[in-house]
This record gives structure tokens, sequence and C-alpha cells, in this order.
């Protein structure tokens, strides 16, 4: 206690000290010639103390009454310069998690000083990126980020532990680059926390990316290389990039990083032979970061610009690269300067060699197999043949090139082009032939442009390879073809039948069978009874997208921006009603997710339960109420809360239409939830063998101990200088009503039961009249009972969510009055809940339950004199309007008829005058 005391005071008279400065300096009483000096000494004390006893001083002086109005301003400027220091991020970001009221929940969380830990909320998480992304108005954004960056990426680099790195990169991800206003190429936060990153994989034309290595000397060696980035630095740059990309869910950041990467990231994913540190460090997260691109721009421009530079080895110009990326004798890899010296002015020596070519010819391949689509492979291929065939005509001609010219193509481009046709053709048979429409036309055209002499033409051949890949593909159909391209590969197969090359009229003879009658082939091999009816391009193309979104979401490898792409896919399908969609196998696969811990799985998926429930509410009602419910008691309680989240979102989404069976099923379903009569026999038993290997546990310490088992943290608690005797209560407090949350023997969960009571009180606000009477009455009538008997201390949250569905059937019932729509029931029993809620408000121990019985109580109150006032019946009386005040019980007062002896008539009484009576 005693060096709590003394921790104690030295807080108070550093707060004290701050205010004495202060004072000083900024009193407006305070004399003009002594005020400059005072605050020069407040700026050096400010800046002289400790960054975490600042911000503890800084945040109580803050608070009313701890300070003069006119310091306020200067202490929070204050306050808000401390991420500034180069210590001042992480000690914001200890702060607040560790003040943040959400940022305890558990038991141990508790009791336990924050100094051993704190949890980490999102909302805790949200706050403390704002306080760190935002500059200041004082400061400005060229001045703030170069600040904070630092601090920032060392905390990337995972060195200050897992979580540490998680926070760097969501700040970063969401706060700094994830905004236009400092994300954007050109601004401050860009250039700060993006450039360095990527200006070192890849440097810029002209001068180079933060973290290079130069040569110092002012006499420059030619004969040695110059180095740009050296391995270290290259290293650390993928690290950094790496952990940003797959520690939060941000596609659309992740591919504005990782496309101007997209040529050095292939270099070193293909890097031959990798050994030791340079596969662990350079080229494996090279390979993971080309892939999660792929994945999620995967389209044939993306996959073109691979295939024209197979052989890129570095620069922003691979004719004649100013850097290439070499490895040394240390398996480490480095960034060097090529120098275009005479007999080198097309830097021939960087480029990759035609063994090199070959041995990333396959490397490629298989990056294709496992990120792109049948329909990217098979639309890239196209193109390639395309161009291929276009150049292989021109050659043909005959004409004599007597000078290239320069747009003409790269030969080694136009190589690798055609080593790559060969290499898909051989491997992806299947998934060429998956867009017939696009090989047939091509091939048409090929056979067309052949002339008179087919039958020595290289592209012939070809041509013929494609038709019998798409006529021989499984599910072709002759008459889905178009008719005028069908006609013209007939025409050009019945001339090749008849060449002088037997090979070429062989093969156009057996294509042109097999394309006469491949339609009669397929009846004949299918039951005479039965019908089959090709898909439609929308159902094969929504078939593909389908399977891809399952695979990046089933994937147990696939990042954060990956799986969020999968989950985007599958909304997108779900909100264009396609028909190809499996809505039981998507349910069941959404339900699986809910056992994530990410919160951004989690409120996805949810989102796609909504979206679902408008076409198929029974179906998603059902699923959700199956695992929230959790009869077979397999759900954690965490699992079984966000499934209550969900199904409080699709009620709210259904709205008029929760009505009926639905309606009957939920409304069923939570009042079964949430009645203390639920009995979970697992739970039980799991709870009593938990209790059994604790006690024994327990024994077998004491017998190692030779009496009680010490608490370690004892000393600690007592010790801790925030723990004061009010705080230590509070905690323990806390710590019973948490211990108490969970079910006992047997019993339901406490936080399940007032999350049903939750979602059945929203289900009243949106649609009573689809719950119906006997549902209603038997909540409301639940709620009183719990409020009546169930008096435990950790039962506060239940009597709350008690109180507030009575509230909110009130409130119903007030706004369906106010709206004239008739219900066909009413609130009944009401002195009964008027007397239990003035019980509830005089006698609970829980404040926020005896606020809302104070609340219903006044609400009861109003309602009551609302049914006073009668209503106008004559839909004749001021336009048929029926609204406003008409007659009040136990006064003779009738303003309609007041209104129309003021205009001169004779009203209903007979032209008699208005009177108004007083009584007690």
């Amino acid at each position: 206690m005693d060096q709590a005391a003394t921790d104690k005071n030295t807080r108070q008279r550093l707060m004290q000290t701050i205010l004495d400065l202060g004072g000083r300096a900024f009193n407006p009483e305070a004399a003009d010639a002594s005020q400059a000096q005072a605050q020069r000494d407040f700026d050096d004390f400010i800046q002289s103390t400790k960054t975490f006893g600042l911000i503890a001083a800084l945040n109580i002086l803050l608070r009313p009454g701890h300070a003069p109005p006119w310091l306020r301003p200067k202490l929070m400027g204050a306050l808000a310069l401390i991420p500034l220091r180069a210590d001042g991020v992480r000690a914001t970001l200890e702060f607040v998690f560790a003040v943040h009221p959400s940022s305890t929940v558990q038991v141990s969380e508790a009791a336990v000083p924050q100094k051993k830990g704190a949890n980490i909320t999102h909302e805790a998480l949200a706050m403390a990126s704002n306080l760190v992304s935002s500059p200041p108005a004082s400061v400005t954004p060229e001045a703030w980020y170069p600040a904070i960056s630092p601090q920032l990426l060392r905390l990337l680099d995972g060195g200050e532990g897992q979580e540490l790195m998680k926070v760097a990169s969501y700040i970063i991800g969401f706060g700094i680059l994830g905004r236009k206003v400092s994300g954007a190429p050109g601004t401050a936060g860009w250039k700060c926390l993006a450039e360095p990153m990527l200006n070192t994989i890849r440097p810029p034309a002209k001068g180079h990316g933060n973290g290079a290595s130069y040569d110092n000397d002012d006499i420059i060696d030619l004969s040695k290389e110059k180095v740009l980035v050296n391995n270290d630095f290259l290293a650390t740059a993928l690290r950094r990039l790496h952990a940003l990309i797959i520690s939060h869910p941000n596609p659309g950041l992740s591919k504005r990083l990782l496309c101007p990467l997209l040529l050095p990231l292939w270099t070193l994913s293909s890097w031959p032979n990798p050994q030791g540190p340079l596969n662990e460090q350079i080229c494996a997260p090279a390979t993971e970061l080309l892939r999660i691109y792929l994945k999620l721009a995967a389209s044939y421009h993306t996959l073109s610009m691979l295939v024209r530079n197979l052989d890129y080895v570095g620069g922003q110009d691979k004719q004649t690269p100013e850097w290439v990326f070499k490895e040394t004798s240390q398996y480490s890899l480095q960034i060097i300067e090529t120098r275009h010296l005479m007999g080198d002015s097309n830097g021939e020596c960087y480029r990759a060699s035609l063994q090199e070519l070959d041995r990333r010819i396959p490397t490629l391949l298989e990056l294709i197999t496992s990120t792109f689509s049948d329909a990217d492979i098979s639309t890239v291929f196209s193109e390639l043949l395309q161009k291929w065939l276009e150049s292989s005509r021109s050659v043909k001609a005959g004409d004599i090139i007597i000078k290239q010219e320069s747009n003409e193509q790269d030969p080694m481009v136009q190589l690798a082009e055609t080593k790559i046709l060969q290499a898909m053709m051989e491997r992806f048979p299947e998934n060429l032939a998956s867009q017939p429409k696009h090989i047939l036309s091509l091939a048409s055209q090929v056979l067309v442009s052949s002339g008179d002499t087919p039958e020595d033409d290289e592209a012939t051949a070809v041509a013929l390879s494609l038709l019998n890949m798409a006529i021989t593909a499984p599910g072709f159909q002759k008459s889905k073809v178009d008719p005028q391209v069908l006609k013209s590969i007939e025409a050009s197969l019945e001339k090749l039948s008849k060449s002088p090359n037997p090979e070429v009229s062989q093969t156009a003879t057996n294509l042109n069978l097999l394309l006469k009658y491949r339609d009669e082939i397929d009846s004949l091999a299918n039951d005479s009874n039965t019908t089959t009816t090709a898909p439609t391009d929308r159902q094969i193309e929504d078939r593909k997208t389908y399977n891809l979104a399952i695979s990046y979401i089933a994937q147990a490898d696939s990042p954060p921006p990956v799986r969020s792409e999968g989950l985007n896919l599958i909304s997108n399908l779900i909100s264009s009603h396609s028909p190809i969609l499996d809505i039981p196998g998507i349910l069941v696969l959404m339900s699986s997710l809910m056992r994530d811990s990410e919160d951004y799985i989690n409120l996805r998926v949810i989102k796609i339960f909504t979206i679902l429930a408008s076409n198929h509410p029974k179906s998603v009602t059902k699923e959700l109420l199956d695992h929230y419910v959790d009869a077979k008691e397999t759900e954690p309680v965490d699992s079984r809360l966000r499934f209550g989240e969900a199904l409080l979102q699709v009620v709210e989404r259904l709205g008029e239409t929760f009505t009926g069976e639905v309606a009957q099923q939920v409304g069923d379903a939570l009042l079964a939830v949430a009645s203390r009569r639920g009995h979970r026999p697992k739970t039980e038993r799991r709870q009593a063998k938990e209790a059994r290997l604790r006690e024994m546990k327990n024994r077998e310490a004491e017998k190692q101990w030779d009496g009680p088992v010490p608490t370690l943290f004892e000393d600690d608690d007592e010790n801790d200088e925030d723990m004061s005797a009010e705080e230590k209560a509070r905690n323990e407090i806390l710590a019973k009503i948490v211990e108490g949350w969970e079910s006992k023997r047997g019993t339901e969960d406490v936080r399940v039961r007032a999350s049903a009571l939750s979602v059945l009180a929203s289900a009243i606000e949106t649609n009573v009249a689809g719950l119906g009477p006997t549902l209603v009455s038997t909540a409301v009538d639940l709620c009183v009972s719990i409020l009546q008997i169930e008096k435990e201390m950790e039962k506060g949250i239940l009597r709350r969510a008690a109180v507030l569905l009575v509230m909110s059937f009130v409130r119903t019932l007030d706004r369906a009055k106010q709206q004239r729509k008739r219900l066909g029931f009413g609130l009944t029993a009401q002195e009964v809940i008027a007397r239990t809620m003035g019980y509830v408000a005089a006698t609970d121990d829980d404040g926020l339950v005896r606020q809302h019985a104070s609340d219903l109580i006044e609400s009861l109150e109003n309602w009551n004199m609302a049914g006073l006032v009668g209503q106008e019946q004559d839909e004749g009386q001021f336009g048929g309007g029926g609204g406003g005040l008409t007659r009040l019980a136990g006064l003779d007062v009738d303003p309609v008829r007041s209104v129309d002896v003021s205009r001169g008539g004779s009203g209903s009484g007979g032209g008699l005058r208005p009177r108004i009576e007083e009584i007690e």
C-alpha cells in the first residue's frame, strides 16, 4: 500500500505542477511580460515528462472541474501532440486499450489490473485508430505522418507482439491508407507509409526508394556493381507489406498496393531454386502476395501482363532495365543498378535466357491453375492465339522485312507466348474447351483465311486441334453453335478432307463426321425417356463464380482480403438472384463461418443472411434458430450470441412480412430460450466434470505446497497504483456478475436469455400483429415473472431486457394508435405491470433496471392519460381528418362547436355559445 500511495502522490504532484506552470503561462490575468518565459517553461516540462504518465495526468485534468476553462484548450493541445513523440503512438494505444469501457469483458480481466494486458475490442481499436491516424488542427499532415509512420512501421514488423502488429496494420490500412484524404497517391500518408515499401521492392525510374543503400564514396568504381537495395531492406519491405495485406480485409487497398509490384513479385516468386533465408524472407512472401493479387484481380489482362513479361528481370522498362534483381553467394538478394556500357546498350546481359523461360513456364501454369477461372484462361488463350496467327500469316505472306518497325513485338515475347500457348493446350484442354464459342469462332477464322492450300499451313493444324478439343468436350451441343460459324467450319472441313496430305485429310474427315452426328450420338447415349437441357451462358458464368467464391472462403490458408472477396462474390450472386445458388449449402457454409472470431467475417455473413431472408425467410430463420437454440448443446455462447444478432437483423429486414409461420416459429423459440425453466443436461454434465477436475488439481496442488496454493498476482493487485479500495470492490462485484452469467446446474446462460428477450422486443416493434396476441401476452407475463423472481445480482442484464421488452410493447401500441391501426388486442393487466415496475424502480440493485422501470412507469401514465382523450368519429369534421383534441372526460368542452360558433354557425347545440367549467 505504501508503493501505491507513493505512486498516487507522484501523479498528484505531476498534475499540480502542470496546473501551476499552466496558470503562470496562460492565465489571462497574469502579466504579459512574464508569460513568454512561463510558456517556455510549460512546454519544456511537458516535453521532459514521461509519455504514459503525461497521458494519464492530462486525461484527468481534462475532466470537468479539474482545470480552469482557459487552460483546458492548452492541455487538450498537448494531449493531441502525444503521438508525435518517439514512443507516443504505442503509449496512446496502450492507454486507450487500458481505459476503454469495452476492454474488460472476461472474468480474469475484470479483476486483474490492466498492466497485465487489456482485451483489444473493435470499439477500442476504432477509437485508437482515429486518435493516431487523424492529425489535429494545429499540425499539418506533412508534419504528422512523417512523425508517426516510423512508429507504426516498427509495430508492423511484429517485434512488439502479434496483437500490436494487427493494430498497426488496422491503423495503416483503414485509418490512413484507406481514406482518400491521406491514402491517395501523392498525399502525405501515402508517401510516408506506402511509398517506402513500394519503392524498395520496385525502385522508381528517377531517384530511389526509401531504405536503399548507396555508395558514399566520391570515386565510383565502375568494376563494382552499385547496390540500390540490399537484402535486409528488401526483406523488411516484403515482410511489412505481407503483414499489412494479410492482417485486415481490405481488397481495394490490397489491389492498390500490389498492382505496381506485379512484375517484381513475379520475378521473385519464380526465382530459381531459392534456399534458406532467401526463400523464407523474400521468395515465399513474394509468392503469397502475388497469389493474393491474382485472386483479387483475376482477369485476362493481368494474365496477359505476366505472359508478355515472362522474361522480366527488373526495371521500369524491361528492354533497357535500369536495375535488376541479383542473387549473392550468401543466399541473399539485392537490387543492383545496371551499367549500360559499350556493347551492352540494350542490357542484353540482364535479359532472361531461353532456359530461364522454359523454367518459368511451369511456375506460371501453376499460378494459373490455383488463381484463375476457366473463363479467364480460355479468354487469354484466345487472345494469345489470335496474335500468334496474325504474326504467322504476316510472315508467310512472303514479304521481305527490311527493317523491324518500332511498334513490332519483341521476339523474346513472341517466343514466350508461343511456348505458353503450347503448354496451355497440353495442360488445360478441359479449361480451354469451357468456352466453345470462342474456340469455334477462332478456328473458323483460321480455316477461312488459309486460302487454297491450307494443308501446308501450320495454323491449320492448330485450328484442327482446337476443333477436336471443342467438339469432343463434354456438354458440347451442335444446336448451340452459331449457324454461320457452323456452316463455315463444315465447308472448310469438307475442303480439307480432299487434301493430298493424308494426316490433314483424315483428321478433317473424322471431325466433319463427328460434328455432323454429335447430337445423335449424345441422344443415343442418354436414356430415350430423359431430356437434358444445356445450361445457359449466365448459369455457366455464375457456376464458375460460385465455385471460385467457395474456394476463396473454404481454403484454410486464405488471407483476409481473399476471404472477403469470396464473401463479396457470394453476396453479388445472391443480390442478382442467380439460379445456380444452392441455398441450403450456402446456409450451412455461412453458419460454419459464424463460429469465426473475426469481426469482418461475422458482419459479412450476417449481411448475407439478411439478403437471403428476403426470398427465403423460412429457410434462413430455421437455420438461425437451430444454431441459436442449440438443442444439441454444441455451440459456444459467443457463437450463439452472433446467431442472435443475425436473427435480429433478419427480423428487422422482413418488416411487415414477418408474420405467419415464420413469426410463430421465431416467437416460440425465443420464448423457450428466454424462459427460466430451460434445462441443458450436456452442459450440466460438462460443468460437473470440469468442477471435479478443478477440485482434483487443487488437491494435488495443496499436497505439493503442503497447504493452500498461493496467488501469484495477489501482491501486484494490492500494490497496483490504479487499484483503490473502491475499484477493488467494484472489480470483485464485476467478477461475481460475469462468473454468474454462465449457466449453473445446466440452466440456460443468462447472456443468451437476455439476447432472446432483446430479439423478441425487436420483433414486437417490427410487426406485433404478426406475432399475435398469445405470443405477446406470454412474453409480457414472462418479463413480469423475471422481474418478480430472478433478483440475483448476475441477472441484472436479464431484468434490463425484460423491462425494455414491455416498454417496446407499450411503444408499439402507442404507435399503432397514432397510425389508427387495429391490432385486435391491447395492453392488459396494467395494474399488475405498474405495481411490479414501481417495486422494481424502488428496490432493484441494478441502476439501469431502476431507470428503465421508472421510464416505463412514466410511459404507462402517458398511455393512460391518452386513453382519456376521445376520438372524433365524424369523418366530415375538419376535412374528414378526425384528429386533434375533441372531448375530455369530466369537462364539457367541444372545440369543434366553438369553431362553428365563432364562424357564425349554429353549431351542433342549436347556436349556444361555448361554456367553460372549472372543476377541482
